[in-house]
């Protein structure tokens, strides 16, 4: 049977278990209202973890200067995000510091953070340690009164307008001397002035803001401060925002060398596949056992720390396999959907059983079924945000040793569950491919970039930059219902977003996208992967999924849509189209299924204005899969749609 063929034949599984996941979100997120102010277990003695919440520097703390280049803290005339940290970001929010790679380290005053109902104001002790802002950075300033319409200042859908000379504002890289492309809108709730880079800023370069002319509605010239009208910041550098993670990977793969981790092979169940699950070693960095709720434990030079009681933590793991097999047969990662689980593997029990692939999965730790009650808590109180961040960390180790496990031939292979009736083994070595889906497909770039176990990944409906996203979202507001009682105050709520994405930086694409196509982290190959968009996607933002493909460099199958179908002035500005098929490289498949175009601004797209979600409607299409799989196994693209776009069944109208 051919692959087409066989991939024709599959089974269809509606959203890779998204809609069951959902449902154990919101059941999670309703019964831990109560506990929005739990506390995580403490740490070991002999490191060191954050401080308490409210200060701005731990003395004690990995990465603070000590050679005396800057001991002056900036403060604020009056306490309060709008008075101290607008506009945001800004370099003077920073002191000098020559230990760094960009010579600067963040030292954001505490009595400016957001401060939620129980008083507690936002601790930015972990974001202080960083050497610059985030790469997706949101720009955040006030105007009152202003129309950015009116004042020519370009929203999502003309981003090129953003680089010509009668855009009254400019974002400029000071380091290449080039003008930087981004959209402007208006947060409504704020009534804040908000930039999106429309390509993930340069790591270790310094911006400058630049306000011109802007007018109200009326044609009136915005109130603005001559000193507050241009403003520079520098964004984090490699090392600022990597470092803990591949840190945390060499350790890991020091522990096994050329072996592999320690896993049991607790059930097996037989059917039309072989359902395995089991557990992996991984090495356990956090202050606890490795549960929702720990923080990173540090050791004198400000590297992360194996817990000395509970040095490692056993990661479930869960994999379809063929029953028997010819030949061998590469084994798929699969990085599960929002707050879901290993489970969702199951998927592709339907090419398991065709003796095409073995798929494995682990939790993605720190945002998988079981972090949901901890994550309530978080939204309580955003000062525990890196407990969130940290086990994330955790995650993506997880994955590359699941990796090394389906790929050598000491790993899972040894084992009879993983072997044909003869011994021979299932799955092939070295050959091990990635998938990653919504919520793995926003983190599984940051996985990949790190990877020496795979070469080739597809994430489906991906993006970058969380804190773009979730305001786009239609998954938010279970999520949001939390937060907003929290965190009172619009202003509040937007530049809290924006302090936790310095840490998100740390385990999602927005980090590692600069180095996982080009520019490769030391001793890790570039990948070739493949995004899959769904044109109005009401979970992941079209404008996520493209600034990631602007910054990893990925060409666009084209037409990409038909004529009329985007209210981009140049739809997917930016990034080259493809030239011929098959295609070698990086790239992105926009697929149409005929719903509405996405609202324009920080809104998510709802039902019924803006028809059904297409989120999920990849699983349901069998050319998506055949594309999908067939790059990963065959390591070329295939055009699958023809002269046109990719066009798949329409669920509105």
């Amino acid at each position: 049977m051919s692959w087409n063929m066989a991939f024709l034949g599959m089974r269809r599984e509606r959203n890779f278990g998204q809609v069951v996941a959902r449902s154990v979100v919101v059941m999670g997120l309703i019964a831990s209202l109560g506990a929005c102010s739990g506390t995580s277990n403490s740490g070991s003695s002999g490191s060191t973890t954050d401080s308490s919440p409210g200060s701005t520097v731990d003395s004690s703390a990995p990465g603070i200067p000590s050679d005396g280049t800057d001991s002056v803290q900036p403060t604020c005339d009056q306490p309060g995000v709008l008075t101290c940290l607008l506009p945001w970001p800004d370099n003077r929010l920073t002191v000098a510091d020559g230990n760094t790679p960009t010579g600067r380290r963040l030292a954001i005053p505490s009595d400016a953070t957001p401060v939620n109902v129980d008083g507690v104001a936002l601790d930015v002790t972990d974001q202080n340690r960083g050497d610059g802002f985030s790469p997706n950075s949101v720009i955040v300033f006030s105007a009152p009164d202003v129309d950015l319409e009116k004042s020519g200042v370009p929203n999502s859908t003309a981003i090129e307008d953003s680089l010509i000379k009668s855009n009254p504002i400019s974002l400029r890289d000071l380091d290449s001397e080039t003008d930087w492309p981004f959209w402007g809108e208006l947060d409504e709730l704020s009534g804040l002035v908000t930039l999106r880079p429309a390509v993930a800023l340069t790591e270790g370069h310094t911006y400058q803001v630049t306000l011109g002319d802007l007018v109200t509605s009326q044609g009136q010239p915005v109130d603005i401060d001559q000193t507050s009208r241009q403003w520079s910041f520098t964004v984090a550098s490699e090392e600022s925002l990597s470092s803990r993670l591949l840190y945390e990977r060499s350790i890991a793969y020091e522990q096994i060398g050329d072996g592999v981790p320690r896993f049991t092979v607790d059930t097996v169940t037989s059917g039309d596949v072989q359902t395995i699950d089991g557990t992996l070693e991984i090495p356990n960095f956090l202050d606890n056992d490795g549960s929702p709720g720990g923080k990173l434990l540090f050791d004198a030079v400000g590297n992360p720390a194996v817990n000395p009681d509970h040095p490692s933590y056993e990661a479930a793991y869960r994999c379809v396999i063929p029953n028997e097999v010819s030949s061998p047969v590469p084994a798929l990662l699969y990085g599960h959907g929002l707050m879901g689980s290993r489970d969702q593997v199951d998927f592709f029990g339907a090419f398991a059983g065709q003796g095409m692939i073995g798929a494995c999965a682990v939790d993605w730790l720190g945002m998988a079924t079981e972090d949901v009650a901890n994550l309530a808590g978080i939204l309580g109180d955003m000062s525990r945000f890196n407990e969130q961040v940290d086990r994330m960390l955790q995650g993506h180790i997880a994955f590359q040793m699941l990796g090394r496990l389906t790929n050598s031939p000491r790993g899972f292979v040894t084992n009879p569950a993983f072997q044909n009736a003869d011994g021979s083994p299932i799955l092939k070595a070295d050959s091990t491919v990635f998938v990653g889906n919504s919520q793995g497909g926003i983190l599984g770039g940051a996985a990949s970039a790190i990877s020496t176990e795979w070469h080739r990944a597809v994430l489906g409906v991906p993006g970058m930059n969380y804190s773009l996203l979730l305001p786009r979202s239609s998954d938010w507001p279970e999520f949001q219902v939390i937060f907003d009682q929290a965190y009172t105050q619009p202003e509040d709520q937007l530049i809290s977003l924006a302090l936790v994405q310095l840490l998100w930086d740390r385990g999602e694409n927005g980090g590692y996208a600069q180095h996982l196509t080009s520019s490769p982290y030391l001793g890790i190959e570039s990948k070739d992967v493949l995004l899959v968009e769904a044109f109005g996607d009401h979970q992941v933002a079209n404008v996520g999924t493209e600034a990631l493909a602007r910054t990893i460099n990925a060409k666009v199958h084209s037409p990409s849509l038909k004529d009329g179908r985007s209210l981009s002035k140049t739809p997917f500005w930016g990034i080259d189209p493809i030239e011929s098929y098959p295609f070698s490289g990086s790239a992105l498949v926009m697929w149409d299924y005929g719903t509405p175009a996405p609202p324009i601004g920080a809104a998510a797209p709802t039902e019924p204005k803006f028809g059904l979600d297409p989120h999920g409607a990849g699983s349901d299409e069998a050319l998506v899969l055949v594309q999908a799989l067939g790059y990963l196994l065959g390591g070329q693209l295939q055009n699958v749609c023809g002269d046109g776009p990719c066009v798949g069944t329409q669920i509105d109208g």
